[in-house]
């Protein structure tokens, strides 16, 4: 299992939204630079950034942010929030962003996510994000007909690397990870998956490494570790342990 911390980007700062509200923004670093090396140094191996202006807006807003990070970790850096162009996704991966993640569009365009798979083999990941079951875009601001799964299921044969499955009604009020639904997801469909939403103790670390959560890729974390609630080295040794090394 990988666990990716998360840094969401607002006006250029680290932020952590509450149930995916834009007024609800606690701002916990306002050099992102700075965010990506601590958790490199803490023994993160992948690092998941989101500009959530940019999700709202359609295209990137916080650009600079984004190059700072990536200025400042080796590790692969995966990336979403208002990627909805082949242009953007070919821009932002020949930066040096390992993973593009897409969400509105592949509600709104798949054929453009199937077109970005065969292009950038391993390197396109799809975002579904859900609130009540049903999948949200436009940066949460809009709830489709859509349930996560059948999303899902357009693209079992595309190539996705992987798809990153967000509860918004458990994002950023520490109520623990969804883990039934993120199963559920992961049952339907042979592309890998990472849970999101919730993370809020050790305890979840612990429930991800139970035998039924072998089939997940691993997890996002956010506000529980910029406010102390998960040790992250605490984390990494069971990971390590779970892995057997």
């Amino acid at each position: 299992m990988i666990l990716f911390p998360a840094i969401d980007l607002k006006g250029g700062q680290c932020v952590r939204l509450k149930l995916g509200d834009m007024a609800q923004a606690t701002v916990f670093n306002d050099d992102p630079g700075a965010q990506a090396r601590a958790f490199q140094d803490q023994g993160f191996e992948w690092l998941h950034v989101v500009d959530l202006d940019g999700a709202f807006a359609g295209e990137s807003r916080n650009g600079e942010a984004v190059d700072s990070i990536l200025a400042s970790t080796t590790n692969p850096v995966q990336l979403g929030g208002g990627i909805r162009t082949m242009e953007q996704i070919d821009a932002w991966l020949e930066k040096g962003i390992r993973r593009v993640i897409l969400g509105t569009v592949a509600v709104r365009d798949p054929d453009l996510v199937k077109a970005a798979c065969k292009a950038h083999p391993g390197r396109i990941a799809v975002g579904i994000d859900a609130k009540g079951g049903k999948v949200a875009v436009e940066g949460w601001a809009e709830t489709s007909e859509l349930t996560a799964v059948d999303l899902a299921k357009q693209f079992e044969d595309a190539g996705v690397s992987a798809i990153i499955y967000t509860d918004i009604d458990r994002d950023g009020v520490l109520k623990g990870l969804n883990i039934p639904s993120t199963l559920e997801l992961a049952d339907a469909v042979s592309i890998p998956v990472i849970a999101s939403g919730g993370l809020a103790s050790i305890e979840d670390v612990k429930r991800l490494l139970e035998p039924d959560c072998a089939r997940l890729e691993g997890a996002i974390s956010g506000r529980a570790l910029y406010d102390g609630r998960l040790d992250p080295a605490e984390a990494q040794a069971l990971i390590k342990a779970a892995r057997g090394n």
